[in-house]
């Protein structure tokens, strides 16, 4: 299927499945229908499993968004434990259409516990929860991690796949390979037989001598390999090294999130002639992740590293940001960093999504089938592949795949063939009809407003629109007390209260203490709930079983202030 006929599928509301051969574009066609939204108003919420596959996209990971920690798995008690959350409500109330990347590493138990979850939320047992749902991802490439082999490895085994009745893109046109040699061997990995051909071609790779204008980055499938290659590359240069430390903003355990979720590094050490990889996108600049070059020099102004592009670029680089969203689309932590990799070697799996220049590649410690196809799937020629070598696994597929394959291009083809059907007013007609029921605008001068908006960097949607009281949030580092909190936000004291109230209910974990009353003060507010707490009036609460703050001022006989009793609450369990 061409991404023009996929593209008109996902704008007619349907729920779909997009994948293809690595190279075929996907994340260019989700990058496309999602800005299609956005020009309409509507704003999708993109997960994926890890947050490396999740920023290809600006997405967030499945485990955060929803709320599942560490689990791999849930039952209906965790679901009800989650509906009790009061922010969990927001997030999912305003869901409506959900962008799953990357889903051949997603297994069914996480799969099905997202339908769950929706299920759920929504009161519906619609699969889930009747919000539309778009997966992409190619079921050769990396599979779920497990600790144990299991019988069902594949989101598309979970009952939940079935029950979303999927419409199929199965992408056939190459962007990424403009060389019909690897093409040949990639589709074969993908057929299950090597021929003769394809292993003359990779045996003619074997220990290759690339041109002097590459920077090959080792692929290996072993972190400890990749890490000890690096340092050792790096320690051969002269010179001392430049020490990049990051920058933060936001609770310790945000930003912990964010360098667990990506490829930014605490620490980078640079010097001159250091191989390097770019882990950002930044069209604007000329690079994106995946970019390989070699640092030059650094700018005498600022200290910042000059690379040299493979294809012969040059980049002055700055510091660029990594952030934490919330359910309201608000930064709540950010790191920033230069952009940059040491890229003498990467593991293949941190690989997955990436367009590389070109590779050395080690498949001799193979232990997962599609490492093979993801790692050569890189490259764009087979001009810039080195390859060191190859195991019995290396070029391996899961025989399950094999076996559904032509399957998933049956239905790929059907659907083709169903909206090709179609006139083209009625597909207007559905393209209308699915934005309107997205909450989206329809008019063409809304939404050429819109486009021009979103040029300006003032898109109108309110997940941009940063809440009021996370505004005040963002003070609170800067503002030692509560009155110079209010001065900051110009805002009356009774207000920001109100807000760490709400601040504290998103986030638990925030540090407020500073705002914390007089010892004196807090102790007969906290003497007085007590009490009021243990003689149980039904007069004394609300009906969702809170101490009204009438009652408290009554008792307290009115010698402390609303504001000072709430400000109290905030520390009082």
């Amino acid at each position: 299927m061409k991404q023009n006929t996929a593209l008109d599928i996902l704008k007619s509301g349907k729920n779909v499945f997009i994948t293809g051969s690595a190279g075929t574009g996907k994340t260019y066609l989700l990058n496309e229908y999602t800005q299609y939204l956005k020009e309409r108003r509507v704003y999708p919420t993109i997960v994926a499993p890890t947050g490396i596959a999740a920023s290809h996209l600006g997405g967030q990971t499945i485990h955060s968004f929803f709320s599942l920690g560490i689990r791999d798995s849930i039952d209906e008690g965790y679901v009800e434990f989650l509906l009790d959350k009061k922010y969990l409500k927001t997030r999912f109330s305003k869901l409506k259409l959900l962008i799953i990347d990357e889903v051949s590493m997603i297994s069914p138990e996480i799969f099905s516990a997202m339908d769950l979850i929706l299920r759920g939320f929504k009161g519906t047992d619609a699969p889930f929860g009747g919000v539309q749902v778009v997966i992409s991802g190619d079921f050769f490439q990396l599979p779920p991690v497990s600790r144990e082999p299991k019988e069902k490895r594949f989101a598309w085994q979970s009952p939940a796949w079935k029950a979303l009745e999927l419409q199929t893109c199965y992408l056939q046109e190459k962007f990424r390979q403009d060389d019909d040699r690897l093409i040949q061997i990639l589709d074969d990995i993908r057929s299950g037989e090597i021929s003769a051909s394809s292993e003359t071609l990779l045996n003619d790779r074997h220990e290759k001598e690339l041109s002097s204008h590459f920077n090959p980055t080792k692929l290996y499938t072993h972190n400890v390999d990749v890490d000890r290659i690096n340092l050792d590359e790096l320690e051969k240069l002269e010179g001392k090294a430049k020490l990049f430390v990051y920058e933060s903003k936001g609770s310790a355990k945000n930003i912990e999130k964010i360098f667990k979720s990506s490829l930014v590094l605490e620490e980078l050490a640079l010097k001159k002639g250091a191989v390097v990889i770019f882990i950002k996108n930044n069209t604007e600049e000329g690079y994106v992740n995946g970019t390989t070059g070699t640092v030059e020099s650094f700018s005498p102004i600022d200290n910042m590293p000059i690379v040299r592009t493979t294809d012969g670029r040059k980049i002055k680089l700055d510091l660029e940001d990594w952030s934490l969203e919330n359910d309201s689309g608000t930064v709540t932590a950010t790191v920033s960093q230069v952009p940059l990799r040491l890229a003498w070697a990467i593991t293949i799996h941190k690989s997955q999504g990436m367009t590389l220049d070109a590779a050395e590649i080690d498949l001799s410690k193979t232990f997962e089938t599609g490492q093979g196809y993801v790692a050569l799937s890189r490259i764009k020629n087979i001009e810039g592949l080195r390859l060191m070598g190859l195991n019995t696994m290396a070029l391996r597929v899961d025989p399950l795949i094999l076996h559904v394959d032509e399957r998933i291009k049956q239905a790929s083809k059907k659907a083709g063939d169903a909206l090709e059907a179609l006139s083209k007013e009625t597909l207007e007609s559905l393209f209308e009809k699915h934005i309107l029921a997205l909450g989206g605008v329809v008019n063409k001068e809304k939404i050429e407003e819109e486009i021009q908006n979103i040029k300006a960097g003032k898109p109108s949607h309110s997940a941009y629109v940063t809440p009021t009281h996370v505004k005040t949030k963002n003070l609170i580092k800067k503002s030692n007390t509560l009155i110079k909190l209010a001065q900051n936000r110009g805002l009356a004291k009774s207000t920001i209260v109100a807000h760490l109230a709400l601040i504290k209910e998103e986030e638990p974990e925030i540090d407020i203490n500073k705002y914390k009353p007089k010892e004196e003060l807090f102790e007969e507010v906290e003497s007085t709930v007590l009490k009021l707490r243990t003689k149980k009036l039904k007069e004394n609460f609300t009906e969702e079983g809170k101490l009204k703050l009438k009652s408290l001022y009554d008792a307290l006989d009115g010698k402390v202030s609303y504001a000072d009793i709430q400000v109290c609450m905030l520390f009082i369990v």
